[in-house]
């Protein structure tokens, strides 16, 4: 993949602009998702296709196959930043501008769910008694594992400001450290929200109580788990180099997804784990 530059016909000077390569990797992509999200419905609906039950195994498949293109994808975007130099100023703004469009599209899917949770907790209709939490559901505790995880994301976000400040610094061993620290708690968030489910008394479809909280909460940690990745891609390239003080926006962009994800955990234990238990 090579970067490839436009010229100026009357003044013979290549634009700041950055004009991508052609790249496979969109296609592939869309094929990739396209095909995750069939297998993912057979699955569900335990149906076949072209007289072949696909089952877990197709889904685990689809999963592998879109994976395979986000590493590969990012891999080029990586080759473009650091060993092409592709990325000028102009094209750090566009970067910046679609990072920030995208975190505010991931505000508007979360506020679905809170939308859904607000109105079934301040509307509770007959077929939950009409009553918040419905009749029969045993709420977790909102100073137990809830907090406990709140605390984490919250140090993990610290450690995260960290790693930034080093970089600014130029201490990029300091940076490492940070990063590596706030993947670890990032994983520790995911093991404890695992513990919490498994022993959580009230499963997924029993009401819309348990739906709404099991994909709020299920989805926040889902975007954990893609920030947990992100930010481990930035510690390797810590380590290789990669940012200097003066140029790090693929960490910039990472640590905005992470503290966008502390601030809307912050949200959902205030309104789901705490009013929302009253």
């Amino acid at each position: 993949m090579s970067h490839v530059e436009s010229y100026d016909l009357k003044k013979g000077k290549a634009h700041p602009y950055h004009i991508l390569a052609p790249s496979v990797w969109p296609l592939v992509g869309a094929f990739a998702a396209g095909a995750l999200a069939v297998l993912a419905v057979l699955y569900m609906h335990n149906e076949t296709l072209f007289g072949i039950k696909p089952g877990i195994l197709g889904v685990i498949a689809g999963f592998t196959g879109v994976l395979l293109v986000m590493y590969f994808w990012w891999r080029d975007v990586i080759i473009e930043a650091f060993v092409e130099k592709a990325h000028t100023g102009e094209a750090k703004t566009g970067l910046r501008m679609g990072m920030l469009l995208f975190i505010s599209s991931e505000v508007m899917f979360f506020f679905a769910f809170f939308w859904a949770f607000f109105t079934s907790s301040l509307f509770p209709t007959e077929a939950i008694g009409g009553t918040w939490p419905p009749a029969g559901i045993e709420v977790i505790a909102t100073f137990s594992i809830p907090f406990l995880m709140t605390m984490v994301l919250l140090l993990s976000g610290c450690t995260v400001t960290w790693a930034h400040h080093a970089l600014l610094e130029g201490k990029n061993d300091d940076a490492a450290k940070a990063l590596l620290i706030t993947v670890i708690l990032g994983i520790a968030f995911m093991f404890i929200q695992a513990y919490e489910y498994q022993h959580s008394s009230f499963g997924f479809k029993e009401n819309v109580y348990s739906s709404v909280f099991y994909m709020a909460t299920g989805f926040h940690g889902f975007h954990v788990l893609v920030g947990t990745i992100f930010l481990a891609v930035c510690y390797f390239r810590t380590i290789k180099g990669h940012f200097t003080k003066d140029d790090h926006f693929g960490f910039e962009a990472a640590a905005w997804y992470w503290h966008f994800v502390d601030v809307v955990w912050l949200f959902l234990f205030v309104a789901i784990y705490w009013w929302g238990n009253a």
